[in-house]
């Protein structure tokens, strides 16, 4: 029997300490304070970043979106797209290795299970020793803790679209609708297993990133790079000894590099799409390099042409400009540009004009033509708008109805309208018209929509 499929054999990643390890922490606790801290931010009395999907509004800050500024989003995809073609052009997987969700939860995961089971030896000793109180205690602490943050990852995921304190409200009295136990149990069993149990496994084979990246890639690109030209040939020695006496190179294979991968590679075989740029490999290596007495740099943050060519970090740099980077930087400046502009001057005030399918048009007192419109206003201020309005296209048109309505913060308010002209101020057909919808004491605030208004035969 032949197996097709290799066994997943479980990746145990030794703690490393170093400069790039504390950026690695860095950006865990950014990224945990950003995404546990902002549900709870207050604004204007309401929460500060919330996606009421129920009311369709989207408040983000002093800004409050309908489902029409849909194309916002859209645009924000498309920087943040275009921002990710960037960074790796220029600096390889950096997004893979200190900010991805996959792997901030696998390193807050990790972090935990070397609390409570020790550190990489401790852990394997652990996993093979027999079934006992003491690893059934262990095992069993870890998975609490484990399941603990899953749940209150997903509960703080949930409190985006349900406002977080009148979540936690139901949740005290245990009274979540099925809709929001569905989602806090989704997302936390997608942690858990994610972060818990598949770690690399996302980045090797359920990522599509780790696949197309190399398309972004060339060989002015940063990533973590060992010199084998200084390394090879590798081999153990005496501290003492003189390596180029005995034609050995730096590399003393003491593989500390692979016992601290966290996708299990080894970065000596060269550029591999496993690796997601974390730099564990080189804090370790530079640690090493420290206690035998050579130069660190071994593994490091280089280029491919700057290792071929032996190239200094200015060289390197100044390669960074090229045409590539340069191309995604002018779009990707450009549609920030569009968006921040377009956000900018956007008028918070939407209106649609639907005609009356019940009366197209019909004669009134005095033989005057009359149209029957509803305006859908939404309001998409914070405060209580009153709003003007008035038609112009036609001789003589005029309201027959209010000209003014008054709609409440983040209100959408549909308004019948009622529009006459005189009797001979138009010929039969169709005649476009526009109405001019205006806060009252605000002229920056104001709409014009076009409409059609009807004449009988």
């Amino acid at each position: 029997m032949v197996s097709l499929y290799a066994s997943r054999e479980k990746i145990q990643p030794r703690s490393v300490s170093g400069v790039f390890a504390r950026w690695r922490w860095a950006m865990v606790w950014l990224t945990q304070l950003v995404f546990y801290g902002l549900p709870w931010l207050q604004w204007n009395a309401r929460q500060a970043v919330l996606f009421d999907l129920e009311a369709r509004r989207f408040y983000l800050f002093g800004l409050v979106l309908y489902p029409q500024d849909f194309i916002y989003l859209t645009g924000l995809l498309v920087i943040s797209a275009l921002s990710l073609f960037l960074f790796t052009a220029v600096a390889g997987r950096l997004w893979c290795g200190f900010t991805c969700p996959q792997t901030v939860y696998t390193e807050i995961f990790m972090w935990i299970e070397k609390k409570v089971e020790g550190d990489r030896s401790a852990r394997m000793r652990l996993d093979n020793a027999k079934l006992s109180a003491t690893k059934l205690g262990k095992k069993t602490l870890k998975h609490a803790l484990w399941i603990a943050v899953a749940l209150w990852t997903g509960f703080t995921f949930v409190g985006y679209f349900t406002p977080m304190r009148e979540l936690g409200a139901l949740t005290l009295a245990a009274s979540l609708g099925p809709w929001q136990l569905f989602w806090v149990g989704f997302y936390g069993f997608a942690t858990y297993g994610n972060a818990g149990f598949l770690r690399e496994q996302v980045c090797k084979y359920m990522c599509p990133y780790a696949r197309f990246q190399s398309a972004m890639f060339d060989k002015d690109t940063m990533i973590v790079t060992y010199d084998a030209q200084r390394g090879e040939p590798r081999g153990a020695r005496s501290k003492k000894a003189d390596p180029k006496a005995l034609g050995l190179g730096s590399c003393v294979d003491c593989t500390l590099c692979v016992q601290v991968c966290p996708t299990g590679i080894d970065i000596r075989k060269g550029l591999q799409y496993e690796c997601i740029g974390c730099a564990a490999c080189v804090d370790v290596c530079d640690d090493v390099m420290d206690k035998v007495g050579y130069p660190r740099g071994l593994i490091r943050f280089s280029t491919q042409n700057g290792v071929a060519r032996g190239w200094d970090t200015r060289q390197m740099l100044k390669r960074a400009i090229r045409p590539r980077v340069l191309v995604y930087t002018g779009i990707l400046l450009a549609i920030t540009l569009a968006v921040g502009m377009s956000l900018l001057l956007r008028t918070p005030l939407k209106v649609d004009v639907i005609r009356d399918r019940g009366a197209l048009a019909r004669m009134v007192e005095q033989g005057r033509i009359e149209n029957v419109f509803r305006l859908q206003i939404m309001n998409a201020t914070e405060q209580p708008q009153r709003y003007a309005i008035s038609v112009s296209g036609l001789p003589g048109i005029a309201l027959a109805s209010g000209a003014e309505v008054q709609v409440l913060s983040t209100e959408a308010r549909a308004v019948a309208v009622r529009v006459q002209i005189p009797p001979d101020a138009a010929s039969a057909g169709s005649h476009p018209i526009a109405f001019e919808i205006r806060a009252l004491g605000d002229d920056a605030i104001h709409v014009t929509e076009k409409a059609a208004f009807l004449v009988p035969r």
